[in-house]
């Protein structure tokens, strides 16, 4: 399938071509964080390149979170007015899976848990953790990470057999970084500079797609990001809005 990917679950913002999985033009920004901006010109110069091959798009590919609630509303907005008016499936794909799908590309991790962090301010942090398949072995949660035994609760499996030191756990992410000083047993090992993808979606995309979990044109007007919790506004601080 030729497959239009959307990432901008975090800082980055980025998008996609892939054919049968295998990304085939590529646009991410590291710096901006005008997702708004950045998006619908990223998808423009995607399709105007994929016009000139021949191509049209089958089915698009959304990161689905959890993440940043602006970013996810962006890329959600966008895809699903794609969707609706190329009449084509729209494919939500976990997040943390995609960050997953990034590390093991940049990285070739073959063995261990993977746990990948979503930064959600402070010490808390989004995680789920996944085996080397990218097949995941817990539940999506919303932890504050204090030591090793805060992670105990995202796993379906008993903490001795999970978090023992012959068993190695990779976490990386925007939200990894500032877990290093409490995360200190031998097996936990740090990755640096991963961050979730439209590149790495494709793969991921054409497994749902083979199993019939794409969203029909005419359902993606009630699809909603996966945010994980609620949206809380802050009063403002701005004179005259409060």
């Amino acid at each position: 399938m030729t497959i239009l990917c959307i990432e901008t679950s975090t800082q980055v913002c980025s998008a996609a071509i892939c054919i049968g999985g295998v990304p085939t033009d590529v646009r991410i920004s590291t710096v901006e964080t005008n997702h708004a901006k950045l998006l619908p010109r990223f998808v423009d110069e995607l399709l105007a390149n994929l016009t000139k091959k021949g191509l049209r798009v089958e089915a698009v590919a959304l990161s689905a979170g959890p993440g940043s609630y602006t970013g996810l509303r962006i890329g959600t907005s966008l895809a699903k007015g794609l969707c609706y008016g190329w009449q084509v499936p729209l494919l939500p794909i976990d997040t943390l899976q995609i960050v997953c799908a990034s590390a093991c590309a940049r990285t070739h991790v073959t063995d261990g848990l993977l746990c990948p962090m979503i930064d959600a301010r402070r010490m808390e942090v989004y995680t789920r953790l996944y085996d080397a398949n990218l097949r995941p072995q817990g539940e999506t949660k919303a932890v504050v990470v204090e030591n090793e035994a805060s992670l105990y609760s995202v796993s379906e499996r008993s903490e001795q057999s999970l978090f023992c030191q012959a068993k190695p756990v990779y976490y990386f992410g925007d939200g990894a970084e500032k877990c290093q000083s409490v995360l200190t047993q031998p097996n936990m090992h740090y990755i640096a500079g991963i961050v979730p993808e439209a590149q790495y979606m494709g793969l991921l995309a054409e497994e749902e797609a083979a199993k019939g979990k794409g969203l029909k044109a005419n359902e993606v007007a009630y699809y909603e990001p996966f945010y994980l919790k609620e949206f809380v506004a802050a009063p403002s601080h701005v004179k005259g809005l409060k």
